[in-house]
């Protein structure tokens, strides 16, 4: 049996549990035996894109004795898995635990199609959906057909493109602090977007585009839903009954 240790990310850990959770039922559903260490924090992102290296160092040093010895990490987020198996290694140059961790951090739909090797967890949604492509998952980890073919196999869901697909959402962490004007026309022109597809639902992999991106549709009154795509992979799975 496969072991996953699930690093759940601080905005799914403070906002978005259901996130984390639907992970765990998708991924035991598909054979795994899954754990949760209790003493994770921080991937280190916001220090380090911030500027402050120091802070993120031991930030970084305290993910890797906290999942030391495990055989999978899976992150349900591009940008936060990003960071581990691509920037870690600018942090802590020499230090061999680096090394040895990279190839066993996954993002959750690229461990799903590359690692298990599954596109149909059984699940399905009844409903038109559009998906939007995270900046870090699509440009940094190349992730883009995995999270369609997961989304093509479940049951009743109907896939649709939007014409801005991978566009930014204008989040960026830190940026949406800074530039509130400019992320904010960045939204704007991402939900026209969502609009004219006619979707319900737009899902994505990362949880703080999807925030993003359902403060902009909540501010325009749209009746559209944003969802993480193990909520969609995780509803009404037969698997995990």
């Amino acid at each position: 049996m496969v072991r996953v240790s699930l690093f759940v990310t601080c905005v799914v850990d403070q906002v978005f549990p259901n996130v984390g959770m639907a992970m765990a039922k998708v991924l035991e559903a598909a054979g795994c035996e899954v754990e949760f260490r209790e003493a994770q924090t921080c991937c280190a992102q916001p220090a380090f894109n911030s500027g402050y290296r120091d802070q993120a160092r031991t930030v970084a040093e305290h993910f890797l004795t906290t999942f030391e010895g495990a055989e999978y990490i899976v992150v349900p987020s591009g940008s936060c898995c990003s960071m581990i198996s691509h920037h870690f290694a600018e942090l802590l140059p020499g230090d061999n635990r680096v090394h040895d961790l990279e190839p066993r951090v996954f993002e959750f739909s690229q461990f799903l199609t590359n690692v298990l090797k599954v596109e149909d967890v059984g699940a399905s949604f009844d409903g038109l959906v559009t998906y939007h492509d995270s900046c870090h998952a699509l440009r940094e980890l190349k992730i883009k057909d995995g999270p369609r073919k997961l989304l093509q196999n479940v049951r009743g869901l109907r896939l649709v493109e939007m014409d801005t697909a991978e566009e930014c959402c204008g989040f960026g962490g830190t940026f949406s602090v800074k530039f509130p004007e400019i992320s904010g026309g960045m939204v704007r022109t991402k939900i026209d977007a969502i609009e004219r597809t006619g979707a319900s639902t737009v899902v994505s992999i990362d949880s703080s585009c999807l925030m993003q991106i359902q403060g902009a549709l909540d501010r325009a009154r749209s009746k559209i839903r944003t969802m993480h795509l193990a909520e969609v992979l995780a509803n009404t799975l037969k698997a995990a009954e």
